[in-house]
């Protein structure tokens, strides 16, 4: 049973539409402030075959100084947008609580950057 109210649950998906995410592991090379956004930062990440930046808003949870060499797992197939004018291309995966606690969601040991997640 869930704890989340039935008015906030989100409708179910079948298993072709989890299939079309692509989630992997990557690893932080580069984590920076915003320039323009007191809660966003932007990261540098490898995922194996290639580099992207992402940029997330988890500034006020994490200094970005911290972040570099953490593996994270991110959705790597998610249309580029752009964040208060610098392009994020992909997502990383956080839980959040209701006491407004969040965290990255990270493998349990490491793995090579670019790993899939299934």
């Amino acid at each position: 049973m869930s704890d989340v109210p039935a008015s906030e649950q989100k409708p179910l998906l079948t298993i072709d539409d989890f299939a079309r995410l692509d989630l992997r592991v990557a690893t932080i090379v580069e984590a920076a402030p915003h320039p323009n956004a007191d809660r966003l930062v932007v990261l540098q990440i490898d995922l194996g075959a290639e580099r992207r930046q992402l940029v997330a808003g988890i500034r006020t949870h994490y200094d970005p100084a911290t972040l570099v060499g953490k593996q994270i797992v991110v959705v790597a197939n998610l249309q580029p947008a752009r964040l208060r004018g610098i392009e994020s291309q992909g997502m990383l995966l956080a839980a959040s609580d209701t006491e407004g606690r969040l965290a990255i969601v990270t493998p349990e040991k490491p793995v090579a950057a670019g790993a899939t997640v299934k």
